[in-house]
Formats: structure tokens, sequence, C-alpha cells
């Protein structure tokens, strides 16, 4: 990012690039939250001066919002690749396990941008918290999806509710993204992995093996 000493065309400095705008817009929520950034935290990480970002992104909303896609697409894009796993407990094991490196990989806060940017909200914010949880649900219908493909393969115990198997996987994964925003550490997390396999083993059926595959870095 160039300095903002210069501006030409629709207000944006020399060299804005707005991927790397949006990159460090995501840290800079993701450490203080929505409510919690303010827009002289955001232009000062972005190396934009205020005007210039209501003329690229429109609002906060509207940055905060295009921050969280950009979050998707690279933070949280092994999300999608865990659904493509031959079988309901590999789809689940790798989502959780890859979930815990996510959450505690270097270079970024702990934890998860979905969580940690709405957790409290005021009302007059309250568009922040309904997008935040579309969001998430998202994921989770996906992954009911996936699930109810398995038990009509018989991958899961006939009459399995693949709906809240779902909810189920997707509520352990937001637990462990707040566990390590507090600091939980990754062998700590896989550990509560561990447990959660357990209970996933009970819908496999009777007969095929499952064997959980060692935790990654624990």
């Amino acid at each position: 990012m160039t300095s903002t000493a210069s501006y030409r065309g629709r207000g944006r400095p020399r060299g804005f690039v707005e991927d790397e705008a949006l990159d460090r817009a995501i840290h800079v929520f993701w450490e203080h939250g929505y409510e919690g950034t303010s827009l002289s935290d955001l232009t000062a990480a972005m190396g934009i001066n205020k005007p210039s970002l209501y003329i690229a992104f429109g609002s906060k909303e509207e940055l905060f919002k295009r921050a969280l896609v950009r979050y998707k697409d690279t933070y949280v894009a092994y999300a999608a690749g865990t659904l493509e796993e031959p079988t309901a407990y590999a789809v689940i094991e790798s989502y959780l396990r890859t979930a815990v490196d996510a959450l505690t990989g270097s270079g970024h806060p702990p934890g998860c941008l979905s969580i940690q940017g709405g957790l409290s909200c005021a009302p007059s914010n309250s568009g922040i918290s309904e997008f935040l949880a579309a969001y998430r649900a998202v994921f989770e219908g996906e992954l009911a999806q996936r699930l109810a493909r398995a038990e009509k393969e018989g991958d899961l115990v006939g009459g399995t509710d693949t709906a809240a198997l779902a909810r189920f996987v997707v509520t352990l994964g937001q637990g462990l993204a707040v566990h390590a925003a507090a600091g939980a550490g990754r062998e700590d997390l896989q550990a509560a992995v561990e447990v959660g396999l357990r209970a996933i083993a009970a819908y496999v059926p009777s007969g095929t093996s499952v064997t959980p595959a060692a935790a990654n870095g624990a």
C-alpha cells in the first residue's frame, strides 16, 4: 500500500489495491469486533482517509460485509472442501480439525471473524448480527444437505436427524472459535474435537470402522 498523500480518480490513493485494503480491514474487525472498531482504526490500518473509505466501500457496514466475504474466500476457504470428503464422519472430522488449525493459526487474531465480529451489538447495529447469523447459517445448511445425502446412502444410521446433527457440529465449531479467541491452544481444542467425534461415531452404522485421524499439530 503506497502513501495516501496523492489521490486520483475517485479519491483512492495511488496504488490502492482493494483486496489488500480488505485484508487489513479484516484484521481490525477480527481483533476489535464491529462495534469496537472505529473509522480511525480502519483508515489507519488500510492506509486511506475517511473520504476515500466512503468512496471505495460506501460505509463502515458495507466495508464489514465486504471484508466478511473476503474472509470467507480466504481464511475459511477450507470449509467448502470438507464437504467433499467421502463419508459423513470424514466430513465432520475434517471440518472440525481444519477449523482448529485455522482458529489457532499464526498471522491473524485467534478465533473467527464471523463470531467475534458481532458477539455483542447494540440494537442500532442489529443488521450486523443478522448478517453474521445468515452467513453462519449458509455452511450449516450445506452441511445438513451433505449429511442428508449420507443418510440416504446408508452412511449414517437410518432416521438420523441430519439437520440437528449439522447444527451440533457447527455449534461445536463455533464454541471452538470462542475458546480459541479466549486463548485456548490447539492441543486443548483438538482434545475437545476428540470428544465430539466420539459422539458423532454413534451415528455411524454398526460394522463400519471409525478411527479418528491424529490431530494436526497436537
